[in-house]
């Protein structure tokens, strides 16, 4: 049976550095505070923006919510967003996306102020990734999977990594903080030839394809850690699954994270951390 790399104890030992960390900066009369900018009412960004907001008040960070209609204009949307980013009480900025078709979706992400962009959806936040610098902050789910091979303690440098996944939400991120870590790393999407052939001969595998279920033991061997990234709900067995066939793998890889109860809390605490690192930049430079 392989172990488990349980998200909560990752989860419990943010949390605990978090308070501390907020402690400090409220002693300096700086509360650290998300803003959390929603339109309309889609069950996916409710139940994020529930946790989010659970993780805030564990830590003592503060949350304000500008929820705003389905149809609300694009002009208010971004007027919106302009006011959170001049507010120098709020550090850090959740926008949810995939926003309306009648919004431009594109002018909003460069539009948001990479300072406070704590979600890591900007141009300049994703060349901090790729250039291992402190500019705005890593995509959250990226940096969860990186949080959770810390916690546990799994060699990373020097050892060959396979990341199942492209996106700039997980795969390429994820795969340069790898790098940064001095792994030796492939990519594998869509149009990558035999993929078992490379993930097989993985010391980690990182799977992120967004297609629930998809890898299975023909994948994978022996000794290996599995980050799985997925979550989605199965109406057939009527619970949450991740990317990876659990129940087939768990008896061959080393170690592997659940779903749930994996990555998926642990990407809340990222993001409340980078709300925090905000509010201690925002002291530093003030």
């Amino acid at each position: 049976m392989a172990r488990l790399l349980k998200g909560k104890d990752v989860v419990e030992a943010l949390n605990n550095k978090l308070s501390k960390d907020v402690e400090e900066l409220k002693s300096k009369g700086i509360t650290p505070t998300l803003g959390i900018l929603r339109v309309g009412e889609r069950p996916d960004d409710l139940s994020y923006e529930k946790g989010a907001l659970k993780r805030c008040e564990q830590v003592g960070v503060e949350v304000k919510v500008f929820a705003l209609p389905e149809d609300v204009a694009e002009e208010e949307f971004f007027d919106t967003l302009i006011k959170l980013n001049n507010d120098i009480t709020i550090h850090g900025i959740l926008m949810f996306r995939p926003l309306p078709k009648h919004i431009d979706g594109e002018k909003a992400r460069k539009l948001l102020n990479a300072d406070k962009d704590v979600d890591g959806c900007t141009d300049l936040s994703l060349a901090g990734v790729f250039t291992n610098t402190k500019l705005g902050f890593a995509p959250c789910t990226a940096e969860a999977a990186m949080e959770i091979l810390d916690y546990y303690n799994v060699p990373i440098s020097g050892k060959k990594v396979a990341v199942i996944g492209r996106s700039l939400v997980i795969g390429r991120p994820v795969a340069m903080m790898l790098m940064h870590k001095n792994a030796t790393v492939t990519i594998c999407h869509t149009r990558t030839v035999d993929v078992p052939s490379i993930t097989k001969n993985a010391d980690i595998v990182v799977v992120a394809s967004g297609q629930m279920e998809s890898v299975g033991a023909e994948y994978l061997s022996e000794g290996q850690t599995v980050i799985d990234v997925g979550i989605s709900w199965n109406s057939e067995k009527n619970k949450l699954c991740g990317d990876v066939r659990f129940d087939e793998v768990e008896s061959v890889v080393d170690a592997i994270t659940p779903v749930p109860g994996g990555v998926g809390g642990v990407t809340t605490s990222i993001l409340v951390k980078h709300v925090v690192e905000a509010a201690k930049r925002f002291s530093q430079s003030n």
